[in-house]
């Protein structure tokens, strides 16, 4: 029974009409997606659409034989499925509420209700321990609240009467009765759960280059299949016409008039299908599934789950990594840094303790000990500490318990009495001063507790006579063990590290730079970032930030997107879950809150940051090896266009859609997924798409010529469709076994294997099944004529490969900031081109300028202009050679051979703590400046 009236809680009339009116606490948390809307999102696709089109075609034309790339398809689909709900049952078992239910005071009794029974004006109790289920304020009592999961702030915070506390919050110690304010969707943590509510796209190169193959197949398909057809069945419609010169039926009629006919349109449907399945990469979906499941497999035994196939690529190619201090570089918990001895003086030195232990020693594990009833976090930290020592331990006869408003605890023992706390509080005004220097060098990195003799306690529990120092306690966060060599492990593969955190900034940079993150010495306090300018200009500066909230951690990440850069977040909290949300790549850890693991793409089961290089190396062996079995399944897709295109005009398409599988599986499938699973660690460079179209052209437009080699010999010699399939056949097989020969270098004994069962594979398939494959006899002649075309192919292909290899990447990288950046030509014959972009208002206005010149201008006047300028250049030239030349040093066109001009050095860009350092020559810099005068 609660006495206080101000804590006597609602009446049953009282609540009934809350819930009545709706102001009932509304479970608003971040869950799963049902099994159901996984089924939907993995079954209808677009890819799936044009297959599934593509089988009713075929059984039209009766032919179900060729209905086997149906296989491939329910294969993809099932993967995904499978994976996704996998996915969705680890977060399930993960996600477990820590506080089941809430005590509430209700008629002035207390009973316990689930969390989503608690109404608006609802009295609760909450002690040592208690998740806070709503958003409330305190009635009665005080208490330390952890905060952490919602702020990022790890520090304690004080509550009393009249105080907020936020939903989701702890409490460490203490005990209030508080009256709910917020319920259901009005809750703190229930609006950052609403602000993550949205459906982030994918950012990931392998299924954006999917989506476009797929997406360019579907928009091309309809028109090409329609013509290809149509090409195709006019051919002996207008053998037919030809033979009944009395007839005036058309085509579509034609069609449909017997069997003659319908054979001949169902040999033009299968002949159109075949070469619309070439345009879908098939294999390549499933191979991508395929590899990235496994993935996800290697990853779960090493206790990472990936709730997203794709998140292990995204994960790989990150160029920034953000980092939430609480519960990734630390544990969450606190530890003693160190204690720091004075003197012993006065009353202090009477005490008598062993003497191998110091004084301070003696004090502070004892008082740990003598408080750990009601242990807080540092209180937990100093038992873990002194648990590992030999400090003798004494009986108290007195103990004090740490108070929020003493700001102290202490206990009396045989020994003496002593106190632990802040120094403001446990020492007067002039004690404090003498102290006050030390107190403030050792709280630069860590949090300082003071320990003190006294004469005693009263009653009451205050202290008697005045406290004597007698030293120092540090308390810090306690770091990962294995930080420093993770984020040693990032900063060697050139990823960028920021961390990011609620807390005050001085300790996340003193924490950053124990790990060796570079830059960490340069930090900022987020509360000054109160404009988007200001966080634009921190992203391109910092690498520390403190005091940041929610909202300002998805800014930043925003910003480092808006940069071009891939950007994975780490957190745990509910303060991470909208920046988790908007990166690229999101890592939560499981023993975080539920919101965060909910939307993040990896949860580290094990809470442990050291398996994010396990992470990172499955995804660059998945991107590694899809890069070079892609160029496999892309030739397919891109000869099969081509082909297509060309059989419009030159009917018949060569290939049946039976013939395609045999291609498919022994040059495309079985080899891509054999070399898909490979080890390689290598780290990824470039473009997925350009990398694999590099491979793959030239291997489809050797296909293409020997397709066409052997339509022409097929036309020259009248030869029947079945012979004219097999000749395109078996030279572009011959083809696929150069491309396989080429991407399996350098050759191990694992693709030696391969690569002689491929050609005994492919060699048993066209000899041995013939009537599977619908392959015709070939005569002496034939056999000859398909070697030559085969050779021809083979050696245009290793000579368009070669080709290929030797151009070098172009290309330009601009690199922006603060609204203006530089801009890097890289050279085809080598070397680098490096010219400013100006602000983004200074660009527009040079442009539109540019533009209105040469439109008036006449051309003399412009070339006079032109030779004006390169004199004002020169002369600037020299003018700036003259002043940036170091004293003594002589002018390098003076003393160079002939009194030739040298050619100028390429400029080069480097990163800096600062931001971008660009090193130019002279002439460059020179000319940007003379542009700037021009456009000022």
């Amino acid at each position: 029974m609660v006495n206080d009236a101000e804590v006597r809680g609602l009446t049953a009339e009282e609540v009934r009409e809350r819930i009545e009116a709706g102001r009932v606490n509304v479970n608003m948390e971040l869950k799963t997606k049902s099994v159901r809307e996984l089924v939907f999102e993995n079954l209808f696709t677009l890819f799936n659409l044009i297959n599934l089109v593509l089988a009713v075609l075929v059984i039209i034309a009766g032919s179900f034989k060729n209905l086997t790339f149906l296989a491939i398809v329910a294969l993809n689909t099932g993967i995904g499925i499978v994976q996704a709900l996998r996915s969705k049952r680890m977060v399930d078992k993960l996600t477990l509420l820590a506080t089941k239910k809430a005590k509430v005071i209700r008629d002035g009794q207390e009973v316990e209700l689930d969390l989503d029974e608690i109404v608006i004006d609802d009295v609760v109790k909450l002690g040592r321990g208690d998740q806070i289920p709503a958003d409330a304020t305190v009635l009665t009592g005080e208490a330390q609240v952890n905060e952490s999961l919602l702020t990022g702030e790890s520090n304690l915070i004080k509550k009393e009467p009249g105080s907020s506390l936020m939903s989701g919050s702890f409490l460490d110690s203490g005990l209030v009765y508080a009256r709910v304010v917020h319920v259901g969707a009005e809750n703190y943590v229930a609006k950052i759960n609403n602000e993550a509510k949205y459906v982030k796209r994918v950012n990931s190169e392998i299924l954006n280059t999917l989506n476009l193959i797929v997406k360019f197949a579907s928009i091309i398909m309809l028109p090409l299949g329609i013509a290809l057809f149509i090409s195709s069945v006019h051919e002996p419609y207008a053998a037919w016409a030809a033979a009944s010169p009395d007839s005036s039926m058309g085509l579509f009629a034609w069609m449909f008039s017997g069997a003659d006919a319908w054979h001949a349109v169902s040999a033009a449907i299968l002949s159109t299908v075949g070469a619309l399945l070439g345009m879908v990469p098939q294999g390549l979906v499933l191979l991508t599934s395929s590899v990235l499941a496994i993935s996800t497999i290697r990853l779960a035994r090493k206790n990472v789950l990936a709730q997203q196939l794709y998140c292990i690529e995204t994960l790989a190619r990150v160029d920034v990594l953000c980092l939430d201090k609480t519960g990734t570089i630390t544990s969450g918990r606190m530890e003693v840094e160190g204690t720091y001895p004075l003197p012993v003086e006065g009353t202090a030195a009477a005490v008598r303790v062993p003497r191998d232990v110091a004084l301070v020693d003696f004090a502070l594990a004892n008082i740990a000990r003598a408080t750990s009833a009601d242990a807080n976090e540092t209180c937990k930290a100093l038992l873990d500490h002194y648990a590992q020592l030999q400090v003798p331990v004494s009986e108290p006869t007195r103990v004090v318990p740490f108070s929020s408003a003493k700001k102290w605890s202490g206990a009396a023992f045989p020994e003496g009495a002593f106190v632990m706390g802040a120094a403001q509080f446990v020492f007067g005004r002039e004690a404090f001063a003498a102290v006050e220097e030390r107190v403030a060098a050792l709280a630069s990195t860590c949090r300082v507790l003071v320990v003190a003799h006294v004469d005693g306690f009263t009653d009451e529990g205050d202290m008697v006579g005045e406290a004597e120092p007698i030293g120092f306690v540090t308390i810090r966060d306690e770091i990962r063990a294995s930080a420093a060599e993770t984020i040693g492990y990032f900063c060697e593969q050139g990823v960028t590290l920021n961390v990011i955190s609620g807390d005050d900034p001085r300790t996340v940079s003193s924490i950053a730079q124990v790990v060796g993150v570079p830059g960490a010495d340069a930090y900022v306090d987020a509360t000054t970032l109160d404009t988007p300018a200001k966080v634009d200009a921190a992203v391109d500066r910092y690498h520390v930030f403190g005091r940041v909230t929610p909202q300002q951690k998805r800014e930043l990440v925003q910003a480092l997107q808006r940069r071009g850069h891939t950007v994975a977040m780490t957190g745990d909290g509910v303060n991470d879950v909208l920046a988790l949300k908007e990166a690229d790549c999101s890592v939560a850890m499981a023993a975080g809150s539920d919101a965060a693991r909910n939307v993040a793409e990896l949860v580290l089961v094990d809470n442990d940051f050291a398996s994010m290089p396990a992470v990172v190396a499955e995804g660059r062996r998945a991107i590694n090896n899809l890069q070079r079995s892609a160029a496999l399944f892309l030739t397919k897709t891109l000869f099969s266009m081509g082909l297509a295109a060309l059989c419009i005009a030159f009917p018949p398409y060569p290939f049946q859609p039976i013939q395609m599988t045999l291609i498919n599986f022994f040059c495309i499938g079985y080899p891509g997924f054999v070399l898909g699973l490979e080890t390689n660690r290598a780290r990824v460079e470039g473009s997925f798409l350009v990398n694999v179209v590099k491979r793959a052209l030239p291997a489809s437009v050797s296909v293409i010529l020997a397709a066409c080699l052997c339509m022409a010999g097929a036309g020259l010699f009248a030869l029947d469709s079945a012979t004219l399939s097999t000749m395109c056949l078996i030279t572009t097989s011959v083809v696929g076994c150069c491309l396989i020969f080429r991407i399996s270098q350098p050759f191990t004994l694992l693709r030696r294997l391969l690569f002689a069962s491929i050609v005994a594979g492919l060699a048993i398939g066209i000899l041995g099944f013939t009537e599977l494959f619908s392959i015709a006899h070939l005569s002496w002649g034939m056999m000859l004529y398909v070697a030559l075309a085969s050779l021809a192919a083979s050696a245009l292909f290793f000579r368009l490969a070669r080709a290929m290899d030797e151009r070098p990447d172009g290309g330009r990288r601009l690199a922006t900031g603060f609204g203006r950046g530089v801009r890097v030509t890289r050279r085809k014959r080598g070397g680098t081109r490096v010219t400013s972009t100006g602000s983004s208002a200074r660009r527009m206005v040079t442009r539109a300028y540019a533009s209105l010149t040469k439109r008036h201008e006449r051309p003399g006047a412009s070339r006079a202009d032109a030779h004006a300028e390169a004199t004002e250049i020169r002369d600037a030239e020299a003018h700036t050679s003259e002043d940036a030349r170091p004293t003594g040093q002589p002018d390098a066109a003076r003393t160079g051979s002939g009194g030739g001009r040298r050619r100028a050095k390429a400029g080069s860009v480097t990163k800096s703590a600062s931001g971008i350092r660009v090193a130019m020559p002279a002439r460059k810099r020179a000319r940007m400046g003379d542009d700037r005068s021009h456009t000022s």
